[in-house]
């Protein structure tokens, strides 16, 4: 059975949504099942956005894991620090990625709130498939 992951991130922008494709790509590559909410609407359409919040509930609710892009600054995306808040609420484990250098202050790369919600951070895409593949092996024990 493979493991469920619900991609968090930031979806706005050609940058953003191109670099959650390739992302996503290297998880499934890894052996995940992976959930990316922009593959599966259309933004912007005011008359879908009560549809798009209850789908992506539940389907926020079935996955395993939560893996979540937490580049763009000094604050998060609010729709990924949402998303992170409700996992946090339910107990599924979030691992963070951030590949942005930009810090708070000299030990914080990202807001209180959201750091303390994380199983791990990652710097990059790399150490993050390592962590995501070592936790599973501790847990399927």
């Amino acid at each position: 059975m493979s493991i469920c992951i619900y991609l968090a991130g930031p979806l706005f922008s050609e940058a953003e949504r191109q670099f959650n494709k390739k992302f996503k790509l290297i998880l499934t590559k890894n052996g995940f099942n992976v959930f990316l909410p922009q593959e599966n609407e259309v933004y912007g359409c005011d008359t879908k956005n009560e549809q798009m919040f209850s789908n992506y509930l539940n389907i926020l609710n079935k996955c395993d894991i939560i893996v979540a892009v937490l580049d763009g600054g000094l604050d998060v995306d609010s729709g990924t620090a949402w998303e992170v808040g409700y996992a946090y609420s339910k107990g599924i484990p979030i691992f963070g990625l951030r590949t942005d250098f930009r810090t708070f202050d000299d030990s914080s790369k990202i807001n209180l709130m959201i750091e303390e919600c994380l199983t791990y951070l990652a710097t990059d895409i790399e150490d993050l498939v390592k962590i995501l593949n070592k936790s599973l092996i501790k847990s399927n024990k």
